[in-house]
């Protein structure tokens, strides 16, 4: 595996942490800045929307850049919008840092993801992509803690300087590790990647990466308020549960990105069918810390294990589009995203409790094997019968 596979993993850490880091500090966002909490959380929303918008649309900007060049540009805006961050004290401005820091991050994910299949063979794809999304994992298992701490202790503007601290030296790494020349072929082109994209498969992989998704977010997103709420456990072992979700998640996306190239259907079967299993088991034993904590991990392991699968898969599909397909993909991502939390809080809304969440994410996991089903089953060759050959006597 090249040292800028690893070094692109690093790049993900830096700027995944910020994705996930106000989520810890949103009593002091609210307090120095004058604005409710839920105004505080719109920084969050803010965020998940410019991931939303920024992959495809950079993707077509950016297109023809040398990669390096696309990389560095990204991380150098993204340094600059938590600069800015960290200096105003104006929620608008604050809240225009995210969207746009987002905006590029999303572009970076695109790029890096093509960048990192196309330094390993076809065969090792899976696995570059595992050491990529294991950035992010990362930055549940490490950064989240780390920011929230260091935002509470110091101050929220602190996480701000530490994530564009961050950035550059992950950018110097960029410079220094990428090659900065496109594979040998044709021309990359806004028209070809399209029309490669339209492949009816390539879209029902992405719908898969957005269901499936969506079935892990939305137990992750109350995971939190379930283990107080529901478990009874008190609020200093919130922590501890989500680290060990983000434990499951390392353990989980490395396993599978060794596996990924080789059985891709097996993979996200037996991926899909854990977060299916687990979320039921979590809305089965809501009440039973004994059940609620291991199962926490293996939320994280099962949904992680299955990612690199979701990415590869969609590369596979649209080989002759990587990086629009790569900007769709991590769309469907931020769609799952979004879409999940949204569902979890219209059922709490409605007053049906933190076990509701655990039903929820186990609808959406069997929503997601069949669209698997469905893919596996359009993936098998159609075996024409042979007409029997009738000689002259």
């Amino acid at each position: 595996m090249p040292l800028a596979v690893y070094i692109l993993g690093v790049a993900i850490f830096a700027q995944g942490t910020s994705e996930l880091m106000l989520a810890g500090l949103l009593p002091e966002l609210s307090a120095d800045l004058g604005v409710s909490v839920p105004d505080a959380g719109l920084l969050i929303s803010g965020f998940a929307i410019g991931m939303l918008v920024g992959g495809p649309a950079l993707a077509v900007l950016t297109l023809r850049w040398p990669p390096r060049t696309a990389l560095l540009s990204f991380m150098a805006a993204f340094a600059a919008m938590h600069v800015v961050g960290g200096l105003t004290s104006s929620y608008e401005v604050l809240l225009a840092t995210r969207v746009a820091g987002a905006f590029v991050y999303a572009g970076f994910w695109a790029v890096a993801a093509v960048t990192a299949i196309n330094l390993v063979p076809a065969g090792a794809r899976g696995r570059a992509l595992s050491v990529v999304v294991g950035g992010l994992t990362m930055a549940i298992l490490i950064g989240l803690p780390a920011g929230t701490l260091m935002g509470q202790s110091l101050s929220w503007r602190a996480t701000f300087w530490a994530v564009a601290a961050l950035s550059a030296l992950a950018a110097a790494g960029v410079l220094a590790t990428v090659p900065n020349t496109r594979p040998q072929g044709e021309e990359p082109s806004v028209r070809a990647e399209v029309r490669a994209l339209a492949r009816p498969q390539v879209w029902l992989a992405v719908a898969t990466t957005a269901v499936s998704t969506a079935a892990l977010i939305v137990v992750f997103t109350y995971l939190g308020a379930l283990v107080v709420d529901t478990t009874g456990l008190a609020p200093v072992w919130v922590a501890g549960v989500l680290a060990l979700y983000g434990l499951g998640s390392l353990i989980g996306v490395t396993l599978g990105g060794r596996v990924a190239d080789a059985r891709p259907f097996a993979l996200l079967f037996a991926g899909l069918s854990g977060v299916t299993l687990v979320s039921a088991g979590i809305a089965l034993g809501a009440a039973a810390a004994w059940a609620v904590v291991p199962l926490a991990f293996l939320l994280g392991a099962f949904g992680f294990a299955a990612n690199p699968a979701l990415n590869a898969r969609v590369f596979t599909l649209a080989a002759g589009a990587p990086t629009l397909a790569a900007s769709v993909n991590v769309s469907a991502f931020n769609l799952g995203i979004t879409a999940g939390p949204w569902l979890g809080g219209l059922a709490l809304e409605a007053g049906l409790g933190y076990p509701s969440i655990g039903w929820i994410g186990a609808v959406l996991g069997l929503a997601a094997l069949a669209l698997v089903a469905l893919a596996r089953r359009a993936a098998e060759p159609v075996v024409q019968p042979v007409e029997p050959v009738v000689r002259a006597s």
